[in-house]
């Protein structure tokens, strides 16, 4: 690794450090403080494959129920644009070189999502902390892309915070999409770093999704599961919230008691 290289990477470790600092001294609700309001608020996450695209879930969220909820689009800008960096666009470029950069500071935003203090009762996020690690860094180091030393990290990281942090989730809402329709939605919305992604890259994140949400042979979902079909057009999908609606904005209650709820 050239000199030039060395001080990039250091760089990259020193803010990604120093930002987790201020954010556990501000915000852990073990380390700071005995209690946090997070234990007094449903916390749903509101999952959705790979590209099945911000409007959906924003839409479906918001759809009435704006004084009840908080919802917590996927930060990308902040993934596009760290101080003039773009670590999301570097790591399609070279997944080897930048997926340890691009998913800590993911791991770092989303819990900043999932800890940070909210008026709403409830809080609906389109990602999290676990898809972060279950899905995406799993995926890049089981397709070799990602070196065994930079998955070890990530795995400390995540384990360290789960063990330590309080990161309460009430239910799992999969939105469950076919890679091709993923596809056909990624080309619509034309990221600009997107446009490398092959259609075998969702194949194998959807493949995840199933044996974490549905099979759950890859790891135990930690919270139930509610799968609602999102192939269909945004009309349908509304309708779709409509019908679920209750399940998804009571589930605190305790009424879920197994998981994949269909």
């Amino acid at each position: 690794m050239s000199f030039s290289k060395m001080l990039i990477r250091l760089k990259w470790a020193h803010l990604v450090h120093r930002s987790l600092e201020r954010l556990l001294a501000q915000s852990s609700p073990r380390l700071s403080q005995p209690k946090h309001m997070c234990h007094s608020q449903q916390v749903k996450q509101t999952r959705r494959l790979y590209s099945t695209g911000t409007p959906y879930t924003s839409k479906l969220m918001r759809n009435g129920d704006e004084r009840k909820s908080v919802v917590l689009t996927e930060p990308i800008s902040k993934w596009r644009n760290i101080r003039g960096h773009n670590p999301l666009g570097l790591m399609y470029q070279d997944p080897p070189r930048w997926g340890l950069t691009l998913q800590t500071y993911v791991q770092l935003t989303m819990l900043d999502q999932h800890i940070s203090p909210i008026m709403a009762p409830i809080r609906m996020m389109e990602r999290s902390i676990y898809s972060a690690k279950y899905i995406f860094v799993e995926n890049l180091f089981k397709s070799g892309k990602m070196p065994e030393v930079d998955f070890a990290v990530l795995t400390e990281w995540f384990e360290w915070i789960v063990k330590n942090i309080d990161i309460p989730l009430d239910l799992i809402v999969y939105l469950q999409t076919s890679p091709q329709k993923c596809y056909e939605r990624l080309k619509m919305r034309c990221r600009e770093e997107e446009k490398v992604i092959p259609l075998e890259y969702l194949e194998a994140v959807h493949q995840r999704y199933e044996d974490w949400l549905i099979k759950q042979t890859l790891y135990k979902a930690p919270a139930p599961v509610l799968v609602i079909p999102a192939d269909h057009d945004l009309q349908t999908m509304l309708k779709q919230y409509e019908e679920n609606r209750y399940r998804i904005l009571t589930s605190g209650n305790g009424q879920f008691k197994g998981h994949n709820l269909q």
